[in-house]
């Protein structure tokens, strides 16, 4: 069996240190440890920075982050609906756009608790460094390296979900220090992580340097892991603020990882057919072998970046198999994933899968093809025991769901490669000129469809057909698709819809403070048209009260406001004494 984060983390004897690690309290950077853990006596050895930096990705798989991975990244979105007879009032809310400043989801505790991790790694290591002479130069370079990379990436999960978040680089260890900070403008976020992820790239191990088969090889950021947190900033940032520069870096860190991956994985299966240096992806192959590879066995070849669990993943089991009762979690897919179209890949389209060739419309619900689970189906997908090869699907339901079933202990993947592809289509169209023979629209197709074709049962008339796709327009929308059919249910599809909305929203100021404005760019319609599609009614409720920028966005806890009087609410709320909404 693999050795994992919990493995490791009991091997060095952290379930002692675990409840110091996991302590928190009202401030809005979470404290956690005392000064019997960081005081004078402790940073001392390698073995303290090592325990440290398994404390700080310890964190990181704690059922908070993954709870808010899940419902900030895709219950938002037109993926997933609350179980109908669930009676989570907090979730409720957010299906109909009232996300109150008191609702628990709001909370971004869990990630501020992983970047003060960070913060302590980085401002005691040196001292490290000048005492223990097993630490040296590179292993302080590596540590660095890990601290600054895990940083940016939670800066950019509040980023993408609160917009205007406090920044800070400074350590929270000791209760009585004082911690009010403002929030910090997105564009000075985002900036501050490019920084300190292009020092991470110089440093960082590469994948595959752990040794074969090592799980810190996807279970820590490695130079892979960096360059496609990069690229997404970067696409993050060239569609807020429509700028090609951006764009072109994201094309650039993608081809980064592509590369890599493929000099490597030819490496460790040299000497095997010619058809290896044909392809330089090296996809996991279509069927029930490629969902157990990448979420039954997990860190696949083609994964970057996944959170390790050997014991249960308690979010993920939460929200998918049995939060609400013993057969249903909390959360479903919606009825956009109950039947195939054939326009699926167009604005008209109400379903997110075109073909019933494909693999994933089998594998990722349970009960696939019935038209009558309007009310959203039981998620299969990462959670399924028992992938089976359902054979010719053209005329069958889906797998239905085994009573009181399912798996816990399974990896959250962060990056994986048809990720990285699928983020450099999309930059590739925005730098198109929407000619019919333009070069950057034939190579996003051709990312599209190979990412397409690995899952299709057969290859037949159904398969994507680069005719159809001509216009920039009708390219954009076709890597959404193909975006929501690959990584649905895995934290991405609100933040995807978010960057096709700013995409066609003019006056965005991402230097700005939304407080600081009293007027902001309306939201894009066919995003609105495309998050409506779950609901069965109350879907104009929701197309009414999605307006402007600001909506895009949770408001700051009420509770964090109290604590630290420079933060500032989101502007589409109000702060009197119930906390009303506009």
């Amino acid at each position: 069996m693999k050795k994992k984060i919990f493995n490791e983390m009991a091997k060095k004897g952290l379930y002692l240190l675990l409840p110091l690690l996991l302590v928190s309290c009202n401030d809005f950077l979470t404290i956690y440890p005392t000064d019997k853990t960081i005081g004078e006596d402790f940073w001392k050895t390698k073995e303290d920075v090592k325990n440290m930096v398994t404390g700080a990705y310890g964190q990181m798989i704690s059922e908070g982050c993954q709870e808010k991975a899940i419902v900030w990244g895709s219950f938002r979105s037109d993926e997933l609906v609350q179980y109908k007879d669930n009676g989570n009032s907090n979730l409720q809310n957010i299906s109909a756009v009232n996300l109150l400043p008191t609702n628990g989801y709001n909370t971004w505790e869990n990630f501020y608790s992983v970047i003060n991790r960070c913060n302590i790694v980085l401002n005691h290591i040196g001292d490290v460094l000048e005492v223990d002479p097993a630490f040296t130069q590179g292993d302080y370079d590596e540590t660095r390296a890990q601290m600054l990379a895990l940083r940016s990436l939670c800066y950019f999960y509040l980023v993408r979900t609160f917009r205007d978040v406090p920044y800070t680089t400074q350590s929270y260890e000791d209760d009585d220090q004082e911690m009010l900070i403002p929030q910090t403008t997105p564009d000075s976020v985002l900036q501050y992580c490019i920084n300190d992820l292009l020092e991470s790239e110089r440093y960082i191990m590469r994948t595959g340097a752990y040794g074969e088969g090592n799980w810190r090889n996807k279970g820590y950021f490695t130079t892979d892991a960096v360059r496609a947190l990069l690229a997404d900033i970067y696409l993050w940032r060239g569609s807020m603020t429509h700028n090609e520069d951006d764009y072109r870096k994201c094309v650039e860190y993608a081809d980064k990882v592509i590369t890599a991956k493929d000099e490597y994985f030819k490496t460790v299966n040299a000497g095997r057919t010619s058809q290896i240096e044909e392809d330089i992806y090296h996809l996991a192959e279509g069927g029930a072998e490629m969902f157990k590879e990448l979420y039954v066995d997990g860190n696949a070849h083609e994964s970057i970046l996944e959170w390790q669990y050997n014991s249960n993943n308690t979010g993920l089991g939460k929200y998918y198999i049995t939060g609400h009762d013993s057969n249903h979690g909390i959360l479903l897919a919606s009825k956009i994933f109950t039947q195939y179209e054939s326009n699926a890949n167009t604005e008209q389209g109400q379903m997110a899968f075109h073909s019933r060739n494909d693999y994933r419309f089998w594998f990722s619900v349970y009960d696939a093809n019935n038209g009558e689970a309007i009310n959203g189906l039981d998620i299969r997908k990462m959670v399924d025991n028992n992938y089976l090869n359902l054979g010719n699907p053209s005329s069958a339901k889906g797998k239905e769901r085994p009573s009181n079933t399912g798996v816990t202990n399974r990896n959250w993947i962060v990056y994986r490669l048809p990720d990285v592809m699928l983020m450099k289509a999309e930059a590739l169209v925005q730098l198109a000129t929407d000619a019919d023979d333009d070069d950057a629209l034939k190579r996003a197709f051709h990312l599209v469809q190979t990412v397409n074709k690995r899952s299709m049962y057969r290859l037949a008339s159904d398969t994507l057909q680069q005719s159809a796709y001509k216009s920039k327009d009708q390219m954009e929308f076709l890597v959404l698709a193909e975006r929501g059919r690959e990584l649905c249910f895995e934290g991405k599809r609100w933040y995807d819809l978010m960057r096709y909305s700013y995409r066609h929203m003019e006056g965005v100021d991402a230097k700005t403070k939304l407080a600081d404005k009293t007027a902001w760019p309306a939201l894009y319609d066919g995003m609105i048209k495309l998050v409506v599609r779950k609901y069965v009614s109350g879907g104009d409720a929701f197309a009414y009260k999605m307006e402007s920028e600001p909506f895009l966005y949770w408001p700051v806890l009420e509770r964090e406001i109290r604590v630290n009087k420079l933060l500032k609410q989101n502007p589409v709320y109000i702060q009197d004494e119930t906390m009303t909404k506009y």
